[in-house]
C-alpha cells in the first residue's frame, strides 16, 4: 500500500526508486511509476554505463536480462478504430487505416529491456530512446551482449521487426523474416499487405517473389449480440436473437 511518504505512489517500490536515484541519479534517467511497475527511462549515450550498475552494484543486482523488445511509438495516442462512428447494425467499416504518423519524430523508436534481480526479488523495465541521425540514418542503441548474452536473438529480433540498429551487437542478422524480405513488419507505416507476394511457380520449380496482387482493405463486421449492451439502442426486429452460449 502507497504511504503519505511514497515517492512513487506505491510503497512497495519505494525502495527500488530511492536505490535507482541513489546511484544514477547523476546520468540523467528518469523514474516512472504505473500500474504496481517500475520504468527506468535511459538516455541512450549513457546506456551502457547505466547497464553496467544496474547488473553489477549490490544495491540493484540486476543479474539476469529476460526480455529485449523494439517500441514504434509513430501512432502513440492516435486511435484508428472507430467506436463512436461505426454502425451499430449490419456491416461496417470498423478502421480506417493511414493515420497521420510521427515518422519524422526523433523519438520514434526505442529499445525496451527487462531485468529481473534475483538477489533482491525485484524487476524492472528499461525503455531506452534509439539515436536518430540526420539525414534519415537507422535508429541506433548500444548492445548489451557482453554484459547479458542472453540479449543476443532479442536484438536481432528488434533489429528484424522495427529496422533497430544495434552498436557492437557480433551478429546483427534477421531471425524472423526471409533473408530478401524488405522492410520492417512492425513499423507503423509497414503496408499490412506487405511490399512483395511469393508463391510456388511449378514451372520453374522454386518460390518466385512478384508485385502484391491483393488491394489493403479492413472489413470489420459488427457483431449484433442480445444483451445489455444495447439496451439504450433501438432493438432490430428483422435479427433473431440468439439465446445459445456463444451470444454470452
Amino acid at each position: 500500500m502507497a504511504t503519505q511518504d511514497s515517492s512513487t505512489g506505491d510503497g512497495r517500490l519505494d525502495a527500488l526508486a530511492a536505490a535507482l536515484a541513489k546511484h544514477l541519479g547523476g546520468l540523467g534517467c528518469e523514474t516512472l511509476a504505473g500500474r504496481g511497475e517500475l520504468t527506468l527511462v535511459v538516455p541512450s549515450r549513457h546506456w551502457l554505463q547505466v547497464a553496467l550498475i544496474l547488473r553489477d552494484h549490490r544495491d540493484l543486482a540486476f543479474a539476469q536480462l529476460t526480455d529485449v523488445c523494439g517500441i514504434d511509438y509513430s501512432a502513440y495516442g492516435k486511435a484508428e478504430w472507430e467506436t463512436t462512428e461505426a454502425s451499430a447494425s449490419g456491416f461496417g467499416r470498423g478502421v480506417a487505416r493511414g493515420p497521420d504518423l510521427a515518422v519524422d519524430d526523433p523519438r520514434r523508436f526505442a529499445a525496451v529491456y527487462h531485468l529481473l534481480s534475483l538477489v533482491q526479488n525485484r524487476r524492472l523495465r528499461v525503455r531506452v530512446y534509439a539515436e536518430v541521425e540526420a539525414g534519415g540514418e537507422p535508429p541506433m542503441v548500444d548492445s548489451v551482449v557482453g554484459l547479458w548474452p542472453a540479449a543476443n536473438w532479442f536484438e536481432r529480433e528488434a533489429f528484424d521487426l522495427y529496422g533497430i540498429l544495434f552498436r557492437g551487437h557480433p551478429d546483427l542478422r534477421r531471425i524472423l523474416t526471409d533473408y530478401g524480405f524488405v522492410g520492417h513488419p512492425f513499423r507503423k507505416d509497414f503496408p499490412i499487405s506487405g511490399h512483395v507476394e511469393m508463391h510456388y511457380d511449378p514451372d520453374l520449380e522454386r518460390v518466385v517473389y512478384g508485385p502484391v496482387s491483393i488491394e489493403p482493405r479492413v472489413l470489420v463486421p459488427k457483431v449484433i449480440r442480445a444483451d445489455s449492451r444495447y439496451a439504450n439502442q433501438p432493438q432490430r426486429t428483422d435479427v433473431p436473437h440468439r439465446t445459445d452460449a456463444s451470444n454470452a
